[in-house]
């Protein structure tokens, strides 16, 4: 759909007086963005689904949606959801893959995927291949779900999310074989530190293989690479009622 495709431009890591800001950017292949309905704010009106497509800038298929007004969006495909498959948005709805609720009207122990933080903002949480939460409880004004990290999180019973699992999951197994590969993703090497000169980096410098020579890591702009690096507490810790796996 052309109207749902604009040109990606590219930046290659720089900032707009040219100078990198963000290091391990550059070439990439000509891309197009696909704008993806990431609110589902469409409610009662049933879809088809007409296609499953290639994005090249993630790692899930999408799915390209007819509506009864005529009108085509794209969403995350989900799991199981093929060609002619019917998706809606709603209050209450059936529990099928790819039908998107709010998750006070969602059972207790259903997976779903594309999860709003903010009602209204457009899910944030379980976009990726694969990904899914699970609805544990709900309590007072939130819900309690599970993340695939195992941590568990509490999410406004506004909040909309879509019903399933997202597809493509053996994406996690895929194997680049050649570097050309990851050039044409936009991924430039990434040379170590101790590999470089001392005026390049920190840890550069000394005979042979060496170590950093001081007493912590540093980044290439001579700041502390590990340890205690950010002062200002998580403002989302609150709703955070289990932290993930160590």
């Amino acid at each position: 759909m052309k109207n749902l495709k604009t040109i990606l431009k590219k930046h290659s890591g720089r900032s707009s007086g040219g100078m990198i800001t963000v290091r391990s950017q550059g070439g990439r292949h000509k891309r197009y963005y696909r704008e993806i309905d990431f609110k589902r704010d469409k409610f009662g009106v049933l879809g088809e689904v007409t296609a499953l497509e290639y994005d090249p800038n993630r790692n899930v298929d999408i799915a390209l949606v007819k509506y009864a007004d005529g009108e085509y969006r794209y969403i995350l495909a989900p799991k199981g959801v093929t060609v002619g498959n019917k998706v809606i948005s709603g209050e209450k709805q059936e529990v099928n893959a790819g039908n998107a609720m709010r998750l006070k009207n969602i059972t207790i122990g259903t997976l779903v995927h594309n999860v709003e933080l903010t009602p209204g903002k457009g899910g944030q949480l379980g976009r990726s291949a694969g990904m899914s939460l699970q609805l544990l409880a709900k309590e007072g004004n939130f819900a309690q779900l599970k993340m695939p990290s195992g941590e568990i999180r509490m999410i406004p019973l506004q909040s909309l999310a879509t019903i399933g699992v997202l597809g493509n999951e053996e994406i996690r197994q895929r194997v680049l074989r050649k570097a050309g590969t990851s050039r044409r993703m936009g991924i430039k090497p990434n040379v170590r530190g101790v590999a470089q000169d001392p005026d390049s980096h920190p840890h550069g410098g000394g005979e042979g293989r060496s170590g950093i020579g001081r007493k912590s890591p540093m980044t290439k702009y001579g700041k502390k690479a590990v340890g205690k690096t950010r002062n200002k507490r998580n403002k989302t810790s609150k709703y955070i009622i289990k932290r993930r796996k160590p």
